[in-house]
């Protein structure tokens, strides 16, 4: 009993306490908002929606393997890299066999249908790229600027974005781009490789517009940055998700409607308020005051994060942080930026408050990495495990 209670006074001491209440905090108000926005929905018999019981049973479960995750020793994890690529590729791969498209995505098949429920491979891919770009990072060292492991690295990012991208999920491919770049550039990559990507980018645009996004994908795209080169009801009917969204956060004014009483989001008048559009739902039932309570707790975490990765003994542990920075913010601001008005509607989630079982496990674990590196960072641990002579970290 004395070794348990041991055991839990010293993991207690190495977690990052705060980064995990604030995880906490936000997954809960996420699954509260998630119920209100799916309340229109409900039947008779019914006292909780099939997305806002996902939303709980995958907090639940996230925040436990997270947990779990975070007193294993991130090494021992990153040597699992090949199996980790195998599982990952696998289940992309398999997307081309049983992939399936929900209802109104017929231009994807980025999710794998389970009983009643979808789960989406892309999700898990995130942090397996994360922890393999790692160990590809850590492997080419002070010699990231040679050539040779420039492309070899561009070929890596490449395998993952390819895969999304052919499933159709641009969304993903998109934080794909910012993980890839966000880890290059903390691992010291010169400048003149990013002007080379750039620039490689804004020559093969072309090709990306005709012959990979669908017609519907350009005309969002058109809608926000050349509204004038489509007709009036094509654009009424692009935009309309936005303007709807837009109009139910600006009824909410400061203090917001009240939970449960936003007039937009109880009638189910914004499309995807429960998904992509989560933040419609703050705005107009929180106001303004709950919108920067949102984002001020998503900039803690991501500033946890951050400061994880600069309180690391090991390169390979700040890559890992640097990563799960990069998709937590990336999300983050294209998410508020599409729900704005500022960017076109790619399907991208809101970080543990989107419905999407999927989205909020896999935002969790890759949280409990982060803790893991804490963890196993910490300056009294580490002179503890000195003075016991052994170290208490699990390996495998």
């Amino acid at each position: 009993m004395g070794k348990i209670v041991y055991w839990f006074k010293d993991f207690i001491k190495g977690t990052d306490k705060i980064l995990l209440g604030l995880c906490m905090i936000l997954s809960a108000i996420g699954t509260v908002m998630v119920y209100s926005a799916t309340r229109v929905n409900l039947t008779e018999d019914q006292i909780i929606s099939r997305d806002a019981k996902t939303m709980f049973l995958a907090v639940m479960m996230g925040i436990c393997v997270s947990l779990v995750i975070s007193y294993f020793d991130y090494e021992a994890v990153t040597r699992l890299w090949p199996i980790i690529a195998i599982i990952c590729l696998g289940l992309m791969l398999s997307l081309f066999v049983i992939g399936s498209s929900p209802e109104g995505r017929d231009d994807a098949i980025s999710w794998i249908k389970l009983g009643s429920f979808y789960f989406q491979p892309s999700e898990l891919l995130k942090i397996g790229f994360i922890i393999t770009f790692s160990v590809h990072l850590e492997s080419v060292g002070s010699e990231i600027n040679k050539l040779k492991n420039v492309i070899l690295l561009g070929i890596h990012a490449m395998i993952a974005i390819g895969l999304v991208v052919l499933t159709g999920d641009m969304g993903s491919a998109l934080v794909f781009m910012f993980i890839t770049v966000g880890m290059l550039f903390m691992a010291g990559l010169q400048l003149r490789y990013f002007l080379f990507g750039a620039g490689s980018v804004a020559l093969l645009a072309p090709i990306a517009w005709f012959e990979v996004l669908s017609d519907f994908q350009k005309q969002r795209f058109t809608a926000i940055y050349a509204p004038s080169n489509l007709t009036e009801a094509t654009y009424n009917e692009v935009i309309f998700q936005q303007e709807r969204g837009m109009n139910a956060i600006s009824s909410g004014g400061v203090f917001g409607t009240g939970l449960f009483n936003g007039t937009y989001t109880q009638n189910g008048l914004v499309p995807e308020s429960e998904n992509d559009m989560i933040f419609t739902v703050v705005g107009e039932e929180l106001g303004f005051v709950g919108c920067m309570a949102l984002l001020l707790i998503l900039f803690f975490i991501i500033l946890k994060v951050i400061l994880n990765a600069k309180n690391s003994s090991e390169f390979e542990d700040k890559y890992i942080c640097y990563g799960v920075f990069s998709m937590i913010a990336s999300q983050t601001i294209v998410n508020i930026g599409m729900v704005l008005g500022f960017l076109p509607v790619v399907g991208i989630t809101l970080p543990l408050f989107s419905s999407g079982g999927t989205s909020a496990l896999s935002t969790l674990i890759s949280l409990g990495l982060v803790q893991s590196v804490r963890y196993h960072n910490t300056d009294d641990m580490n002179k503890a495990f000195v003075r016991r002579g052994s170290s208490n970290r699990i390996r495998m």
